[in-house]
């Protein structure tokens, strides 16, 4: 379980980074829009993009906190509809599920 949880923190501080980088890009850190209007369409377009990857970085992080929370309380390694256990498996391939894979399919 302490290496899900490792797993579990690393990810989340690789996604609080990766939104960080989101929020820079929409705020312009690096500067205003291109003075080219085909640039700049460009520009607008990319920001389309990256508030969709900042919003599934967002949700991710949402799951990996809630299961760092179930582990916490010790009930990470079971299913949050079923009870049941979570296949090792599942959980090596994606550590923040709180579901078994029945629960999940359906």
């Amino acid at each position: 379980m302490q290496e899900r949880k490792t797993r579990l923190e690393t990810l989340r501080l690789e996604l609080l980074e990766r939104i960080r980088h989101y929020e820079a890009h929409q705020h312009r850190t690096s500067g205003a829009l291109d003075k080219d209007l085909d640039d700049q369409a460009l520009e607008v377009r990319n920001d389309e993009v990256i508030a969709r990857l900042e919003d599934e970085a967002r949700t991710e992080l949402a799951q990996v906190e809630r299961a760092l929370a179930r582990l916490d309380t010790g009930v990470g390694d079971h299913c949050e509809i079923c009870g049941g256990l979570i296949a090792p498996e599942r959980l090596e391939a994606l550590p923040y599920t709180t579901r078994c894979k029945a629960c999940a399919d359906r």
